[in-house]
């Protein structure tokens, strides 16, 4: 794969980037709509093929915030067409790597030393590279490392890419009122956070010690000594990304373990710690030679407060679902209806979110829940595919919902996904003997 010696860091460079690549999505739906008019029964698929790839191709030298929303939106493949999560997964663990002279650059900026002078052996080529950083291979007195580098200027450039976005995102998702900033201001400092890798660093090591104790769970060792801002150094741990492992494994009870240790992970982190892993994508896992599941990323951690913990369980809770006066209360204390709403708002949205949590809150409501279901994941697609075609939706007030909603949907929805990606049947209940 190609390297770079230079990202775009100067907003009116990225911004250039982004229009260049705007001009090429619209060439792609003239062409479309030319090829419609001759052949009326020509699919979509084609357009959707060539706009992610041109929309990637865009974003992937942009790196930093512009890539990770892509990497955000892949996650959730019940709204996007195939074509898009195919091709915006690849930002995951597969992009562009910098190049060698960069990647000393860096080094000697940020630790003091050139990486040969640091470690015993430093591969020079990259091993993945993702939206915000990039892992290199070493080794230290025996041991084996993994080094990630930081992308030069993405923290700098994560409020002017988000600053070019937020017009799009407001008409898309139909924001009204200045409170709509409080979820761009939500993204904007979870995504700074992601670029500090000293808060890193110390997120890894608290939940290291904090999880420990969850079966088939497992996380490698961080080396402070070999840290910086901008690199983090740990041990290298052999095994496959999530992804692969769900194509290749044929072992279902495996697959079911790996999913147990995925399920009682997010479940004692939510109930017990109130903090969570907030970016559940296959990238930031392995499955080790000894069948264990690895957490390599803890650069997104969401701290969950009681005020909206407290109401977000019950709101799950199926009783609370079947209780009209409960229900509508939760929905309150959890910003989804607002004061302002007008009476056809108020009944819209509660019958909206009604169907909504009684589908997506099924997992909670068994002792078992089978993640293979298809049937269950087609009804959220289905779902999914209703919400985007209501033209009654896009005249409401789309401002729904407390700021913490972003990542924790997002996290619950990579969850999901991830557990039907291996196909794994969990014990919903396991999770609470880790919290006595």
């Amino acid at each position: 794969m190609k390297t770079l010696d230079k990202i775009p860091t100067g907003k009116i460079e990225r911004a250039g980037q982004l229009v260049k690549t705007g001009l090429k999505v619209g060439t792609n739906y003239v062409a479309y709509y030319g090829e419609k008019l001759v052949n009326p029964s020509v699919s979509r698929d084609k357009l959707n093929e060539n706009n992610a790839e041109d929309i990637y191709d865009g974003l992937k030298n942009l790196k930093g915030s512009a890539l990770k929303v892509a990497q955000m939106l892949s996650m959730d493949k019940s709204i996007m067409p195939q074509q898009y999560v195919d091709k915006f997964s690849l930002s995951q663990f597969s992009v562009p790597p910098l190049s060698a002279p960069l990647v000393r650059k860096t080094f000697k900026k940020y630790l003091g030393q050139y990486p040969e002078n640091l470690y015993d052996t430093f591969t020079p080529d990259a091993t993945n590279a993702a939206s915000i950083g990039q892992v290199h291979k070493a080794t230290k007195d025996g041991k084996n490392l993994a080094v990630k580098i930081q992308y030069p200027g993405v923290a700098e450039s994560i409020s002017s890419d988000l600053a070019l976005v937020k017009p799009f995102a407001i008409r898309m998702f139909n924001l009204k009122g200045k409170d709509s900033e409080k979820y761009f201001k939500e993204v904007e400092d979870k995504l700074l956070e992601e670029t500090d890798y000293d808060l890193e660093l110390r997120q890894s090591i608290e939940m290291t010690q904090l999880c420990s104790h969850i079966e088939h769970l497992r996380f490698p060792k961080y080396y402070e000594e070999y840290s910086s801002a901008k690199i983090l150094t740990m041990e290298w741990i052999d095994g496959l990304h999530l992804s692969e492992f769900a194509k290749q494994n044929t072992d279902r009870a495996l697959g079911d373990r790996i999913g147990q240790a995925l399920w009682d992970f997010y479940m004692f982190q939510m109930h017990a710690l109130k903090q969570v892993h907030a970016d559940p994508h296959p990238g930031n896992f392995l499955v080790d030679k000894q069948g264990n599941l690895v957490a390599i990323d803890f650069g997104c951690i969401k701290k969950v407060p009681m005020e909206f913990y407290t109401p977000y369980f019950e709101l799950a809770n199926k009783e609370s679902i079947n209780n009209p006066t409960i229900f509508n209360q939760k929905l309150y204390e959890l910003e989804i209806l607002r004061q302002d709403d007008t009476p056809q708002e108020i009944v819209y949205f509660t019958k909206i979110f009604h169907e909504l949590l009684q589908l997506f809150t099924q997992p909670f409501h068994a002792d078992h829940f089978d993640f293979s279901d298809e049937e269950f994941f087609g009804r959220i697609a289905v779902m999914g595919e209703e919400f985007a075609k209501d033209t009654q939706l896009r005249k409401m007030n789309g401002n729904r919902g407390s700021k913490h909603f972003l990542y924790i949907n997002r996290t619950f929805f990579g969850l999901y996904n991830l557990l039907h990606d291996i196909k794994a049947r969990v014990d919903t209940r396991h999770f609470e003997k880790y919290l006595r």
